[in-house]
């Protein structure tokens, strides 16, 4: 409707202005009256003037309204009792533009502080900050975890913990860092977490920072639980025999709590004794070997750590393959993307890591007709080098996923259960990972993380 009605006013100026100056064009080609020919030209100058006037003042109304929408002017309203339809649609268009104009900048403030709230009463901490370290908005968890009432600057940071301070301004998007804080409540394990976010005018950085010490200490409790269980399943599976077979060998060399002469003891005695000592030492034996289990497990030696090709531990592990196959029908394959592919790392221990994996891939292959190991070393989509054993065995039931990395715990008769706790504890030194994962009657992957 706006449109029209300007267009139509502007087309009858401009029809009437060039009527008229064809007409003064007539009159002055014919010759006739020069008062004609001036109050023709009069005319023309006042529809000029008056056209010109006219979008001078159209253009000053839609000045003035965009200049009061940048100047965020809410009390901008313009009169609809205009005589003119053609301003008075205008003025009414531009009242309706401002009102959705104050909607949607009600809408945002009503959005920023239902986040803001929101950011407020999260139990994570959130810090956002600049480039240049002002901190533009930190919620009261963030405050709380790091002991200080107000944050404006990372500086205030470094004065609470510098290796805080440095992990929080140091931090890379998507990069996640744990960082152990002394506070003046006690020891905190920080978790922080960035992302970043760029605005009209600057690049902001947010990091969310938790307390995981809880989550932590309930894992350690739970880890320890765990292998107090097995310690227990498996001292006591010694001891009780040893204490049985005393209580027996007792009972033969007393009677009425009186010892037995030597006239008393037949071969037959001698016999059994013989043969109750014989099961006290083997038992003690065996619980003197899961002592030694332990002492492994907990003498792991200091990574030496040096670069070296994968492709040159490939090639250790295949001589080392040829004596630990037993089966012929079980294939061997290795695989490896990027030949120039590079670790950092301890090869002996990482050797004795892969052998262990596949020890346990040949062991879970055992009594197949066939079967088939995978060995293959590519970059993942973090960026991290991987080494993974993969094997096509009946794989890991779901109920024991969780126990396989634990202490002496194992689905084998001749298993210690401490290979892949080893073999965890080995990657963890090395500042990686050792992950399974497996489906059931498929196949099972063990993958070393660098």
């Amino acid at each position: 409707m706006i449109s029209k009605n300007l267009y139509i006013n502007l087309i009858v100026r401009v029809l009437i202005i060039v009527a008229i100056s064809l007409l003064t064009g007539y009159v002055v080609a014919t010759g006739k009256s020069l008062r004609l020919i001036i109050l023709c030209l009069f005319v023309i100058v006042i529809l000029t003037v008056n056209l010109v006037t006219f979008l001078n003042s159209l253009n000053r109304k839609i000045r003035y309204f965009f200049d009061s929408v940048r100047n965020d002017d809410s009390n901008l309203s313009f009169p609809v009792s205009e005589k003119n339809s053609t301003i008075r649609e205008i003025y009414k268009s531009m009242n309706n533009v401002n009102h959705q104009i104050q909607d949607l900048k009600i809408e945002n403030r009503n959005q920023e502080q239902y986040f803001r709230i929101l950011i407020e009463h999260l139990a994570i901490g959130i810090i956002t900050f600049d480039l240049k370290g002002f901190i533009v908005h930190s919620n009261t968890s963030a405050r709380n975890l790091l002991g200080t009432d107000v944050l404006t600057h990372l500086s205030q940071i470094e004065r609470i913990d510098r290796i805080l301070y440095q992990a929080i301004s140091g931090i890379k998007p998507s990069e996640r860092r744990l960082v152990q804080v002394r506070t003046e409540k006690g020891e905190i394990q920080l978790s922080l977490k960035a992302a970043a976010f760029r605005s009209r005018n600057d690049e902001l950085m947010i990091v969310s920072v938790q307390d995981i010490k809880n989550e932590l200490d309930e894992k350690e409790i739970e880890s320890w639980m765990k292998l107090i269980r097995i310690l227990m399943h498996e001292i006591m599976n010694s001891i009780t025999p040893i204490t049985s077979l005393s209580e027996s060998l007792t009972g033969i060399y007393t009677k009425e709590g009186k010892p037995v002469t030597p006239d008393e003891i037949t071969p037959g005695t001698i016999s059994t004794t013989i043969q109750g000592l014989n099961v006290i030492k083997d038992q003690g034996k065996g619980l003197l070997a899961f002592v030694e289990s332990y002492r492994q497990l907990t003498r792991i030696p200091e990574p030496q750590k040096h670069s070296f090709q994968v492709s040159q531990l490939f090639d250790r592990l295949r001589v080392l393959i040829n004596s630990m196959k037993k089966n012929d029908r079980i294939s061997v394959e290795f695989a490896i993307h990027d030949t120039g592919l590079e670790i950092f790392a301890d090869e002996n221990l990482i050797s004795q890591v892969l052998i262990n994996l596949l020890k346990n891939a040949l062991e879970a292959l055992e009594g197949a007709e066939s079967g088939r190991i995978v060995i293959s070393a590519a970059v993942n989509a973090e960026g991290r080098t991987e080494i993974c054993v993969t094997d096509d065995g009946p794989g890991i039931p779901p109920e024991n996923i969780d126990k396989i990395f634990v202490p002496f715990f194992t689905t084998r008769e001749t298993g210690s259960g401490i290979g892949l706790s080893v073999s965890r504890q080995i990657m963890r030194m090395h500042g990686g990972s050792l992950k399974v994962r497996s489906k059931q009657g498929k196949e099972t992957t063990f993958c070393l993380s660098f």
